[in-house]
């Protein structure tokens, strides 16, 4: 919870530089309490399981959240089965109507196929479009944050190599409520095939706050945090990239192992865990930051 103070107390400024967490008299007067309204868009295949990692993060918070998922209807899921979607989530037929102080949107095993190719992607745009006025923030996770860039910005993707697996190691290069808290380098797990590199977002209006170089650009954001573009894993449980490394070997793709993962580079040995504390807190702090203290308290003033 924020630290309320008198609006002109000297000190005030001093803390918002540091990014402690900061709310004046006047508007803590003015602000009513009501639950935060969270769409999850979840386009990983095993949806249960993404549930579990996004919201053991999004519980670690005192506010009150409200969640609700979504999928794409003009997809069929193969891991997934009708009735649990018609249960326990929404299409966007379902919720256009909605307005919502965050929204994430979630990675998706087809970044190697062109944005137009994926099956989904004229219903996903659709959905990134209502989102400028009515989603407050938006956080992109993995290739939702490369085809919201693409969306968003015309910035395309870039081929790798070969596959980057494995917890690599970023560095804090930007100043922002986002990342209060972090050391100046962290773990994140990464799982793809593409990426952004940095001279890419020259002329974005998005600031990179971490990068590295194998990882490329890993957070970008606008300075108002109503878009956050995260291109690693935060979200990963301890053993997401082992299932991962597993499944590909059995389907016999012949995957690289994850670096700097299991112990002593055994794939039979317990991955480290590594960025839990990362994961954490960078949830926390789009909760805290980007949307609780910025949201307006009647959704209906989104513009």
């Amino acid at each position: 919870m924020p630290i309320t103070l008198d609006k002109q107390l000297a000190a005030i400024d001093v803390l918002r530089q540091e990014n402690i967490f900061v709310m004046d008299s006047q508007r803590a007067r003015t602000q009513n309490i009501r639950p935060l309204k969270i769409l999850v868009v979840n386009l990983m295949p095993k949806k249960a399981n993404t549930e579990v990692q996004l919201l053991r993060h999004l519980a670690n918070t005192p506010l009150q959240l409200e969640v609700e998922f979504l999928y794409m209807a003009s997809h069929k899921s193969k891991n997934t089965s009708n009735e649990y979607l018609e249960n326990y989530y929404r299409t966007f037929a379902d919720i256009k109507d909605k307005r919502y102080d965050g929204m994430i949107i979630t990675g998706a095993p087809v970044e190697q196929l062109p944005f137009q190719e994926v099956d989904y992607w004229s219903e996903l745009c659709q959905l990134m479009e209502w989102s400028k006025t009515h989603v407050y923030s938006s956080l992109h996770l993995c290739w939702g944050a490369q085809a919201g860039l693409y969306y968003h910005f015309g910035i395309d993707k870039q081929p790798l190599e070969k596959k980057l697996s494995g917890i690599y190691e970023q560095e804090v290069v930007g100043t922002s409520p986002l990342l209060r808290g972090f050391d100046d380098s962290y773990r994140c797990p990464h799982s793809r095939y593409t990426t952004i590199y940095p001279d890419q977002l020259k002329k974005c209006s998005l600031q990179i706050l971490a990068e590295g170089p194998e990882v490329g650009v890993a957070i970008a954001a606008s300075d108002d945090l109503r878009q956050i573009y995260s291109f690693g894993h935060l979200e990963y449980s301890r053993d997401t990239l082992s299932e991962e490394y597993h499944r590909d070997l059995n389907a016999g793709i012949n995957p690289l192992l994850p670096v700097n993962y299991f112990p002593d580079d055994d794939p039979e040995k317990k991955p480290r865990l590594t960025w839990s504390l990362a994961a954490s807190t960078f949830f926390s702090n789009w909760i805290n930051y980007a949307v609780y203290q910025e949201t307006p308290y009647d959704l209906a003033e989104l513009d």
